[in-house]
């Protein structure tokens, strides 16, 4: 590629970064329906066009932007998961424990998958897609977790987790300093004893 090309192909990158970066913030912030291009292209400091370069649409932004999320919490997902390889009860305690410092983060606005849903009520729309697609995601990796931990019922005890995960990122306003993590952790605990006393008692209720 001659030396010109690349010059500009990395500078139409740092465009792109530079709108990205300035919508997702402003989405997060203000929320996604009362922002609009206009602002981001003001914040930002560049041209309309070099938005609809780079974006076709304000809704092809708003699901770089959830993508973008996507990748940030997964990422943070994975380095756990990692880490625990070899135990699925230290890798669900530190899970609870990453989860529950992020929602007790002063400006933490809450899980930006379910704020973009509750905009969009129409289902077929590509940002309740895509947060839809991030919620069967985490249902699909805590089942995994329950699996290894050898509930009788692994899909409803991943459905309970995931209630759980998803009621601490619409409840973060109530939480006080440093209540989010311990509430998430015995919380979960109860709920693994459940699915144990469940599964030492076949039959009962």
């Amino acid at each position: 590629m001659p030396k010109t090309a690349s010059v500009q192909a990395g500078q139409g990158a740092d465009v792109r970064n530079r709108i990205l970066e300035t919508a997702s913030e402003l989405f997060y912030k203000q929320g996604v329906r009362a922002v609009g291009v206009d602002l981001v292209v003001e914040k930002a400091g560049v041209a309309k066009t070099s938005l609809y370069r780079h974006f076709g649409t304000k809704d092809d932004l708003i699901a770089a932007f959830l993508e973008r999320e996507d990748q940030d919490f997964w990422s943070q997902w994975d380095s756990v998961t990692n880490q625990h390889r070899d135990n699925a009860k230290a890798e669900l305690d530190a899970h609870l424990g990453w989860i529950g410092e992020r929602v007790g983060r002063p400006h933490y606005r809450g899980c930006p998958q379910i704020n973009v849903a509750a905009e969009f009520p129409d289902a077929d729309h590509p940002a309740r897609k895509i947060a839809e697609t991030h919620k069967r995601e985490m249902r699909r990796r805590l089942k995994l977790i329950s699996e290894q931990l050898g509930a009788q019922a692994p899909d409803e005890l991943a459905g309970q987790l995931a209630v759980l995960i998803n009621g601490a990122f619409v409840s973060s306003q109530i939480f006080e300093p440093g209540e989010a993590t311990p509430l998430l952790r015995r919380a979960a605990e109860a709920l693994l004893s459940a699915s144990e006393a469940s599964t030492s008692r076949p039959g009962q209720m």
